[in-house]
């Protein structure tokens, strides 16, 4: 197996390490996606915050950490007319560390397979070198050449391929969070507004 990636060319070199930092980023996303789970107790949350009950909500909040319970707390912490940018500010925060790595990533699935062909480019510089000083007299020397030059290339498409898959799931499951922080953030928004018309006497 080393002989083959050692065939690859220097090229190899990059590929390589491009594998070994998505394999590093792929495990530390999966371990923080481990971490976040959405609590069964949304909409009690909703509900104490619309009775009033905004202790009981933040209570609820404490004891099921993750990225929407975190938005809401914003916004219960704030119980004003700016509960909404509080809890806009919060959800950008945590939009942006639920997307942390993904641009590494999509960098290696593109970068990957172009710099298998540009290794398989240099094998075949290299092979038609051979013909030309040796002419056809040696077509082993050659088609090793360029057989040693497509390793290259099946191996960034490799990288690129095996790196993909999470990147999409990752990407998914951060798309379905943000969806599920705007819808609970605008429920408590409103629940806040009936919480402050039913203090004032207001129907």
């Amino acid at each position: 197996m080393l002989d083959i990636l050692a065939s690859g060319g220097l090229l190899m070199v990059p590929i390589i390490l491009a594998s070994i930092v998505s394999m590093a980023l792929v495990i530390e996303r999966i371990l923080f996606w481990r971490r976040q789970r959405t609590p069964a107790s949304m909409l009690e949350i909703i509900k104490e915050a619309e009775a009033g009950r905004f202790e009981k909500a933040l209570t609820l909040c404490n004891a099921n950490d993750s990225p929407v319970t975190r938005v809401l707390k914003a916004g219960l912490m704030s119980r004003t007319n700016r509960a909404a940018l509080a809890m806009e500010a919060e959800a950008t925060g945590e939009v942006r560390e639920m997307n942390r790595y993904l641009p590494a990533l999509d960098t290696i699935i593109t970068l990957a397979p172009l710099l298998g062909l540009l290794g398989t480019i240099v094998g075949m510089i290299g092979s038609f070198g051979i013909i030309a000083e040796a002419g056809l007299s040696k077509p082993l020397a050659v088609t090793g050449g360029i057989s040693e030059a497509l390793i290259a290339t099946a191996a960034g498409i490799i990288v690129a391929v095996v790196t993909l898959i999470p990147h999409n799931f990752f990407q998914s499951k951060s798309e379905k969070a943000t969806a599920e922080i705007e819808r609970y953030a605008t429920r408590l928004e409103m629940a806040l507004a009936a919480s402050k018309d039913a203090q004032a006497g207001r129907p």
